[in-house]
């Protein structure tokens, strides 16, 4: 069975590459989600005034389970900083997940759980919601990283991202 999850957390170029490497996850589409424009275009989420949140929907099989999913999520970016992941600033940058109703205490425990652990010095910011409407981002943005590796923001942002995940999380990378 195939579940879907979908993890707002900063720029989609550097989520959709990471969980593409995951074994287990079977599509990753980079979009936008919880906002109130209808089919929003990149330029119109990046002026802030839509509410969007740059996503990565991830579509997974039963070999990769939701924790280490979160634990992934948790490890990548910054939920502790409201609207923001480094320089990137904005709405559509904050730290979001949506999800199925069925996962949501699931979701919220494992945040629960990471606030106890004191891994992270201030509060966790991460939105957890409902699945709402999910727009696709334009076709060039899929597999940014992938087909821009040289692009300047990748080599500065991307890489090091997907360097700490491989060696964080070796024993969930595709072969």
């Amino acid at each position: 069975m195939i579940r879907t999850i979908y993890f707002g957390g900063g720029c989609f170029w550097c989520v959709e590459s990471i969980y593409l490497k995951i074994n287990g996850v079977v599509d990753v589409k980079p979009g936008y989600m919880g906002g109130s424009t209808i089919n929003p275009t990149y330029e119109e989420v990046c002026e802030g005034s839509t509410d969007h949140v740059e996503v990565a929907k991830v579509m997974f099989d039963e070999t990769i389970t939701l924790s280490d999913l979160l634990k992934v999520f948790f490890s990548i970016h910054d939920p502790t900083t409201l609207n923001r992941q480094g320089a990137d600033v904005g709405t559509q940058y904050r730290s979001a997940i949506f999800c199925e109703i069925s996962d949501r205490a699931q979701i919220i425990d494992f945040i629960k759980n990471i606030e106890k652990s004191d891994i992270f010095k201030d509060n966790i910011v991460t939105e957890v919601n409902e699945v709402v409407e999910f727009y696709e981002a334009e076709e060039y943005h899929h597999n940014y990283f992938k087909n821009n590796p040289n692009n300047s923001y990748c080599q500065i942002v991307v890489s090091p991202k997907i360097e700490k995940f491989n060696k964080e999380f070796s024993s969930l990378i595709s072969k």
